[in-house]
C-alpha cells in the first residue's frame, strides 16, 4: 500500500561526502570529482529506472550534464565544511504505474524546487521488490540571473533606532549574516513533506485509487493508533524472503496491538449502545428482575453435547456470574453503568498505551542510532587517517558502514541542536519503565476484554429470548 516516507538530508563535505559522489551513486554513473580528483563509479548499480536533470530558466544549459552541474557546485564551494547539496527521498506509491510515478516526481520537483530557482537532479530506483522511490538532489547555492553562482548569504549591518550603523568598538560596524534565499528555513521541511503528500494523493485520486498518504504522525492526525517502525530496504527484502527481522517482529507486534485496541473499541461500543437502550426501555417496576431473568434463561439453556463445549459454557457462566456478583449488578441500569465504566477505562488505557508506544518508538530510534554510531565510529575515525591515494578504495570497501555512521551522526547532531541531551543510559531506563507499565496496561485491557465477553453472552441470551418472543407472537397472530 502507499506509504509516506520523505527524509531530507544535507550532503556535507565535513563528513567526507561530495555532491559528485552522491550524484554518481543515485544515477548509476561514473563521475570524476574535479575538486579532489576522486572517481566515483556506480555503473554496475542496479534498479535505476530513470534519471533526469531539471533546471530553472536562468541556469546554464551545460548544467544538463550531470558531471558539469555537480563539479561546478564542488568548485564554487571552497570551505572544508561546505554544504554541497540537499537530498529529498520520497517513497513512490506502488499503486501507480511507472509513467504515473515519473509524472508525479516531475511535477513535485518543478513546482516546489525548480520554480524556486534550484537545480534538481532526480533518480527513480525500483528493484522490483515493492520499494520504488526517488532521490532528489537539489542545489543549495542560488544562481544569479546571468547563470553564475550567487552568494548563499550576505552581510547586513545592525542599525540603531535612528537607522544608523552601530560601532563594534574595534573600528568597524556591528553586523550579521542573512541567507540570500529562504531555502534553508526550518519550516521548509514541513512544507515540502506536506506538499509531497498533497501531490501524491492528487495523482492517486486521478488514478482512481482509494489509498492516501499523510505527512503527519498519527498523534498529529488525532489518531489513537500505534505507528509502525520504518523497515528500510534491507529489512524489507529479508522479510520478503521469509526471514524474520527485529523490525519486522516489532511491526507484527504493533499490528496485533492495534488490532486488539480496534477490536475492543468496536465491541464495547456495541455493548454500550445496547445496554443503554435496554436500561431506557426496561419498565420501572421490572428493572430489578430483568438481569435475574436473563441469568436464569442462560442457566436453562441446554448445554453443548461435546465435553469441550460443556467446559467452555461452564467457564463463560462462571465469568458472567463473577462479573454480576463482583459489581453488584441486579438491574439493566447497573449493567449499563458497568459498561460505561468499562468504556471509560478502555479510553483511559488506550491513551496511556498509545502514548507509551509513541515514546518507546522515539527512544528505540535514539538507542538504535546511538548503537549504530558507536559501532561504526572506529571505521569513520580510521578514514581520517587514510592517505588520500587510498581514501577512495577505503570508502568503497566500507561504504555501507560509513553511510550508517553518517546517518547516526546526523541524527544525534540534530537531537543536540534541538536541545536534547545524548543520554543512552537514561533512554534505556525510561524505555524499561515504559515497557513494564505498558505491559501492565495491556493486561488490564485484556481483563476488560474478558468482561466484554461476559456481557456479550448476556446480550446473546437477551437476543435469543427476544427472537423466541417474536416467534410466539407471530404464532398467536396466526
Amino acid at each position: 500500500m502507499a506509504i509516506f516516507h520523505c527524509p531530507i538530508q544535507i550532503i556535507k563535505r565535513s563528513i567526507g561526502k561530495s555532491a559528485v559522489a552522491a550524484a554518481a551513486y543515485r544515477s548509476g554513473e561514473r563521475l570524476v570529482n574535479e575538486w579532489d580528483g576522486m572517481t566515483h563509479d556506480y555503473t554496475h548499480k542496479g534498479g535505476i529506472v530513470h534519471t533526469e536533470i531539471m533546471l530553472p530558466a536562468h541556469a546554464p544549459p551545460e548544467f544538463q550534464d550531470r558531471s558539469t552541474l555537480w563539479n561546478s557546485v564542488e568548485q564554487i564551494e571552497k570551505a572544508s565544511d561546505a554544504q554541497l547539496a540537499r537530498e529529498i527521498e520520497v517513497a513512490l506509491p506502488v499503486e501507480l504505474s511507472p509513467a504515473a510515478q515519473l509524472a508525479l516526481v516531475r511535477s513535485f520537483v518543478k513546482d516546489n524546487f525548480v520554480d524556486a530557482g534550484m537545480c534538481a537532479d532526480f533518480a527513480i530506483h525500483d528493484k522490483g521488490t515493492g520499494n520504488p522511490h526517488a532521490h532528489i538532489l537539489l542545489t543549495i547555492r542560488p544562481l544569479k540571473s546571468d547563470g553564475r553562482w550567487g552568494p548563499k548569504c550576505r552581510k547586513v549591518y545592525d542599525l540603531d533606532s535612528q537607522g544608523n550603523r552601530i560601532p563594534d568598538g574595534k573600528g568597524g560596524w556591528k553586523n550579521h549574516r542573512e541567507d540570500t534565499t529562504d531555502w534553508n528555513d526550518r519550516g521548509n521541511a514541513e512544507k515540502w513533506r506536506a506538499a509531497w503528500a498533497v501531490y501524491a494523493n492528487r495523482v492517486l485520486e486521478t488514478a482512481g485509487r482509494p489509498e492516501r498518504i499523510n505527512h503527519r504522525s498519527y498523534k498529529r492526525q488525532g489518531v489513537d493508533k500505534i505507528p509502525s517502525v520504518h523497515m528500510g530496504p534491507a529489512a524489507s527484502q529479508m522479510e520478503r524472503r521469509g526471514i524474520a527481522t527485529e523490525k519486522g517482529n516489532i511491526n507484527r507486534e504493533i499490528a496485533a496491538d492495534n488490532k486488539l485496541l480496534k477490536e475492543i473499541k468496536a465491541r464495547i461500543t456495541r455493548l454500550y449502545n445496547w445496554s443503554k437502550e435496554q436500561a431506557e426501555a426496561a419498565p420501572v417496576q421490572g428493572r430489578e428482575s430483568i438481569i435475574a431473568q436473563l441469568w436464569q434463561a442462560r442457566m436453562d439453556t441446554a448445554a453443548p453435547s461435546t465435553r469441550s463445549g460443556k467446559i467452555r459454557k461452564l467457564q463463560e457462566d462462571a465469568k458472567l456470574f463473577n462479573l454480576l456478583q463482583k459489581n453488584g449488578i441486579t438491574s439493566m441500569e447497573q449493567l449499563h453503568e458497568k459498561v460505561a465504566a468499562m468504556n471509560k477505562d478502555y479510553y483511559d488505557l488506550r491513551g496511556k498505551i498509545v502514548k507509551a508506544e509513541r515514546r518507546l518508538a522515539v527512544l528505540d530510534e535514539r538507542m538504535e542510532m546511538w548503537a549504530q554510531y558507536e559501532k561504526y565510529k572506529p571505521i569513520r575515525q580510521k578514514l581520517d587517517k587514510v592517505k588520500p591515494g587510498r581514501r577512495e578504495k577505503y570508502q568503497q570497501e566500507h561504504r555501507a558502514e560509513l553511510a550508517a555512521f553518517d546517518t547516526a551522526a546526523d541524527f544525534l547532531k540534530g537531537l543536540k541542536e534541538s536541545g536534547e541531551k545524548i543520554t543512552p543510559k537514561a533512554w534505556r531506563a525510561e524505555a524499561a519503565r515504559l515497557t513494564a507499565q505498558k505491559d501492565f496496561d495491556y493486561q488490564k485491557m485484556r481483563d476488560i476484554r474478558e468482561d466484554i465477553k461476559a456481557v456479550e453472552n448476556l446480550r446473546k441470551t437477551a437476543d435469543r429470548l427476544a427472537r423466541e418472543g417474536q416467534r410466539q407472537q407471530r404464532g398467536t397472530e396466526r
